[in-house]
């Protein structure tokens, strides 16, 4: 079994407590939907630039992108690709050939070109596996709706009770459960997706904040990390902008 926080070169990297092959991307979009309406917790808006920070983050720590530093040809706080191999997932290389052709770039600009079709290929995906079921409605008889009910939580239980060892219990986290934390605490969602666990959301949220800020021993992905947290919160701000200037 691979240590936490080691490097598989080529594929994913894996941790004990994480189903094999599942990416962040897939953690975050099962812990912000509803189990039994299969309807998200969440604002599109926030959930969708979550889900493609999921997979920078992914990206970041498998060593295909990162983002730049002071001395190199590239300006600084752009996001470029570093190792161009297949990641071995379908997703992940599907935002790497974005990002390459975009070339290099704020992550605040990436993200919402990674975001376009990626939330419907992992409903798919989960779909597929047996994870979720696809449930067609329709409001007041005409206006069609769409739903993903659970239909395995196992792996989802697997991973909140991780989360709660590491923001309730206190245990060190593993740098992919620091990064499923530095998402959800990008999106204000760490009270919601842990519930009444005995302690104040405020309290939870300066815990999470603590594992987003220290939970990484290298380098490159806190950097990474950062960026991504960064980029979350101007797009949310952006999106909030725009819509309050077109309802006024």
């Amino acid at each position: 079994m691979t240590p936490a926080g080691s490097r598989l070169p080529g594929r994913l990297m894996r941790f004990p407590v994480y189903g094999e092959g599942v990416i962040l991307s897939e953690d975050v979009l099962l812990l912000l939907l509803n189990d039994s309406t299969g309807k998200a917790a969440v604002d599109t808006t926030r959930l969708d630039l979550a889900l493609a920070g999921g997979v920078l983050l992914d990206l970041a720590t498998l060593g295909r992108v990162d983002v730049t530093g002071p001395d190199e040809q590239v300006k600084k706080g752009r996001l470029v690709v570093r190792d161009a191999r297949p990641a071995e997932d379908e997703v992940l290389d599907e935002a790497l050939r974005r990002i390459a052709a975009m070339g290099p770039k704020k992550p605040e600009s990436v993200l919402p070109k990674l975001s376009k079709g990626l939330r419907q290929a992992l409903l798919e995906r989960l779909t597929g596996r047996g994870i979720l079921r696809a449930q067609e409605g329709r409001v007041l008889g005409i206006f069609p709706t769409h739903s993903w009910p659970a239909i395995d939580s196992d792996h989802e239980r697997q991973v909140r009770a991780s989360l709660h060892d590491v923001l309730v219990v206190g245990r060190t986290p593993a740098a992919r459960e620091a990064a499923l934390v530095s998402l959800l605490q990008a999106i204000d969602q760490v009270p919601k997706v842990l519930g009444d666990v005995g302690i104040p959301a405020r309290e939870l949220r300066r815990r999470a904040k603590e594992v987003s800020e220290g939970g990484f021993a290298d380098d490159a992905i806190r950097k990474a990390v950062q960026a991504v947290n960064a980029a979350m919160t101007a797009a949310i701000v952006s999106a909030a902008t725009v819509a309050a200037i077109s309802g006024s």
